[in-house]
């Protein structure tokens, strides 16, 4: 997992980019997850385990709303800029750093649920890599409790070729920077490349470059998987956030 802790710990500085307005999405992405989390376990969810934090977008959102958070990730930079963060804005957030692939040995407690968002499991490259994390959440959270993941759906995605995916120009204070991404395919696996065009007005820019990679797995495959890990009553929940939802519970 070195090169994608090393992707995450390059794009910590930057992730926020990605957004359009981050501070505005930290809100905006809790509230349509406490909304799906409110209909699929009525009974009240009061903790949460986010397995994939990254800088602490869901995170931080939640915990905003009342939630108890307990966070990790991969990267040990996402991790403490996730911290920082978090206690910017006077959230108490117990974070740490840790593999989701080992997420019930180290969190060692069970929680009401669950959570990766943002497309981190299709990081694990294989069905038996994806089945032993969804293991590892199965284990970490109580009898009815349940697990929320949000993913790309790939079925609607060109799976072929050299792709480029862009995000648009963003201002911070003297700088302007163009982001996009370009994905070259290899059957289901693509190489993901980052690209974060700094323009300070000069005749040149600075260029940040990160690289990984993905299995453009299917919803229909996780699904199954997330069955084959115990999940029950897994379903697909689509139009509430800005990536289609998968729910099941224990």
């Amino acid at each position: 997992m070195t090169k994608i802790q090393n992707f995450y710990d390059e794009i910590a500085p930057f992730y926020h980019l990605i957004h359009g307005d981050w501070n505005s999405s930290i809100p905006r992405q809790a509230a349509a997850l406490d909304g799906i989390i409110k209909e699929f376990w009525s009974t009240g969810v009061k903790t949460i385990v986010d397995v994939a934090c990254g800088i602490g977008t869901q995170t931080i959102g939640l915990a905003q709303l009342g939630y108890e958070l307990t966070a990790s990730d991969l990267s040990p930079s996402a991790v403490e800029r996730a911290r920082r963060e978090a206690a910017a804005r006077n959230m108490a957030v117990e974070f740490s750093v840790a593999d989701m692939r080992e997420a019930s040995s180290h969190h060692q407690k069970q929680f009401d649920l669950v959570i990766a968002c943002d497309n981190s499991v299709p990081h694990l490259l294989t069905d038996e890599e994806l089945l032993r994390c969804f293991q590892e959440f199965y284990k970490c959270v109580r009898p009815g409790g349940g697990c929320l993941i949000s993913v790309r759906d790939y079925e609607k995605e060109d799976r072929s070729g050299i792709q480029v995916k862009p995000f648009g120009i963003r201002v911070e204070g003297e700088a302007r920077y163009l982001v996009f991404q370009v994905w070259e395919f290899h059957e289901l696996i693509y190489d993901l490349t980052m690209y974060f065009v700094e323009d300070r007005g000069a005749s040149e820019c600075v260029t940040h470059v990160m690289r990984s990679q993905y299995y453009a797995v299917g919803i229909s495959t996780l699904m199954s998987l997330m069955t084959r890990a115990g999940f029950e009553r897994v379903q697909r929940v689509d139009d509430r956030f800005f990536q289609p939802v998968l729910v099941g519970t224990k």
